[in-house]
């Protein structure tokens, strides 16, 4: 059966100030729905014959516009069905078409992500929204702006802005691949429409710039993993143990090192889960990797390394902890190159 949507003058219901609404008559299977167009016209000015507003009708072109490109929706949707075989109603195609959008700005989505981030433990993602947050609105001046306003132009704008800040083109693009990943989220939960998606325009990619590759040396390594075993300063000690540790069980990040406990030691072996990725990690413990757990492992602590302790119960504590302890080793993990624990 085919399925027909017509523009009708909707004399069935009268307005209070006598006009009748336009509506489309989307009709499937002999069963007809109808959904407003959102206007109404007076009868005097409809012509019945050609079923159009009449030449002496206020705004006509506007409505025809509106008449034609609201039935060019349905119609691609008709066709969008067909060509994946889909079956369907006079209702649920008018639930694809006018599904209603929701009414969110730019500044409350974004703070939205942001709480859902930190109630996720989250909070690099939470961090990184923040500071694109305060970015915009510095940019903007508000963020009390719809998705929809966010166009090429605006975009070009913010680059513009952020250039002149002196951004480099890598925390340009950091600052926009997050602007665009709470734009997705605003076209996927139906904040926006995805006519109004900017960046298939505007591209993000262009935004990277190729930083020089730093490997490590093996005399390098070999410098950290040689040095002394005794150092009269805390930290140099420590950041040369936890180097060393990574070396030996497979590049063991900062962070997943800092919440090790002697639970993660099985059989001789290392089993944790990433903390970024989710991701078993089931290593042999390397004789010199047990050294070393052996010398900083305590009844008195939680934690293999002295990283975290119990004092450092909530998320943001613990993040606070790590970044102050890391900024201290990684300051004295200098060679003749700058060598860097992975957080």
């Amino acid at each position: 059966m085919n399925t027909s949507v017509s523009v009708v003058y909707y004399k069935n219901k009268t307005l209070s100030n006598g006009e009748h609404p336009l509506m489309l008559r989307i009709t499937k299977d002999r069963k007809s729905k109808y959904q407003s167009l959102g206007i109404s016209i007076p009868p005097q000015l409809w012509d019945f014959t050609k079923n159009q507003p009449k030449r002496s009708c206020p705004n006509r072109d506007t409505i025809l516009r509106l008449i034609s490109e609201k039935t060019k929706q349905y119609q691609e949707q008709l066709i969008e069905f067909k060509a994946e075989n889909k079956d369907f109603t006079a209702t649920t195609l008018i639930q694809k078409v006018d599904k209603p959008i929701k009414r969110m700005t730019v500044g409350e989505l974004f703070l939205k992500q942001i709480a859902y981030f930190k109630a996720s433990k989250r909070l690099g993602y939470a961090e990184s929204h923040d500071y694109v947050y305060k970015s915009l609105l510095k940019f903007n001046g508000h963020l009390d702006i719809y998705f929809s306003e966010i166009d090429n132009e605006w975009l070009k704008n913010y680059e513009t802005w952020l250039r002149g800040l002196g951004n480099s083109d890598n925390t340009i693009g950091i600052k926009f691949r997050t602007l665009r990943a709470v734009f997705n989220i605003a076209v996927k939960e139906n904040i926006v429409k995805p006519e109004y998606y900017p960046f298939k325009k505007y591209q993000v990619s262009k935004l990277h710039q190729e930083t020089a590759k730093r490997a490590l040396t093996k005399a390098n390594i070999m410098a950290i993993l040689n040095y002394p075993s005794y150092s009269k300063d805390y930290y140099t000690q420590l950041a040369v143990d936890l180097f060393a540790f990574s070396y030996f069980m497979g590049g063991i990040n900062f962070a997943d090192m800092a919440y090790l406990t002697m639970k993660n030691i099985t059989n001789n072996r290392l089993i944790y889960t990433r903390r970024k990725t989710k991701q078993l990690i089931n290593l042999p413990m390397q004789p010199k990797a047990l050294e070393l757990i052996n010398k900083y492992k305590s009844d008195n602590q939680s934690y293999i390394f002295p990283i975290l302790s119990s004092f450092h119960k909530t998320e943001e504590q613990q993040k606070c902890r790590r970044r102050k302890v890391m900024k201290k080793i990684n300051k004295r993990l200098k060679l003749e190159k700058t060598v860097n624990l992975p957080p």
